[in-house]
């Protein structure tokens, strides 16, 4: 699927009117409409990333749609996670306690 698709699903998804969008993004609603329509173009990266920001996911998922998978070359690597995890180590328990909710959000969705 492509960006138009992408977009009409996530608002659906959202239940987000084009209107409601237009007015969180500061994009007119002809301007999102024509990206909707059936021949519609494709936005500028900078209004991409507004339009993604509006609706809290990523360019990505707008572009390639949840499918997308990131490349194995962005798992970071053992010295990465050895400083995360050293990094962890010297927070406060509050801290920590945060960051892990935080991870366990990012994992399930």
């Amino acid at each position: 699927m492509g960006f138009r698709e992408n977009l009409k699903e996530e608002l659906t998804f959202q239940d987000i009117k084009v209107k409601e969008l237009a007015e969180m993004t500061g994009i007119s609603k002809h301007t999102l409409d024509h990206y909707l329509a059936t021949n519609g173009s494709q936005p500028q990266a900078e209004l991409a990333v507004k339009i993604a920001h509006a609706l809290h996911t990523s360019v990505e998922n707008l572009v390639c749609g949840k499918s997308f998978e990131p490349s194995l070359e962005k798992i970071p690597n053992e010295t990465d996670m050895n400083i995360v995890i050293n990094e962890l180590r010297q927070l406060r328990e509050n801290d920590f306690m945060f960051v892990k909710k935080l991870v366990h959000m990012l994992k399930t969705g």
